[in-house]
């Protein structure tokens, strides 16, 4: 399974952004999926979680803000990013769980300038 991220960009703060992360296969499949951000210097965070249910969680730091939907028929998970803070400048990954196996998309990268 491939996981492919995009959405990335530069954009001011206050204002929003959609990310995508398309599975080559079916994300029925998956337990769950998440996105993840690592600013430079950090470790890798939880942002936010979506079940196979569809029900969603999210790391204080986004909650109310941030938005994880997903698309079963296009097999693609979104990140609506709003109300958003320098500090939300990182590179987000996605990630997907089966119940024995993790996978990882390659990152892609948020700027938000103030």
């Amino acid at each position: 399974v491939q996981l492919q991220a995009s959405g990335g960009g530069l954009v001011q703060a206050g204002g929003s952004l959609r990310l995508s992360c398309t599975a080559s296969g079916s994300i029925l499949s998956f337990n769950t999926m998440s996105w993840y951000r690592q600013a430079p210097g950090n470790q890798r965070a939880l942002v936010g979680t979506i079940n196979s249910g569809g029900s969603t969680s999210y790391a204080d730091a986004v909650k109310g803000r941030f938005t994880i939907s997903k698309d079963n028929t296009k097999n693609t998970v979104y990140l609506q990013m709003s109300s958003l803070k320098t500090e939300d400048t990182a590179t987000y990954y996605c990630n997907a769980r089966k119940v024995v196996s993790t996978f990882w998309g390659q990152g892609t990268e948020v700027t938000v300038s103030s």
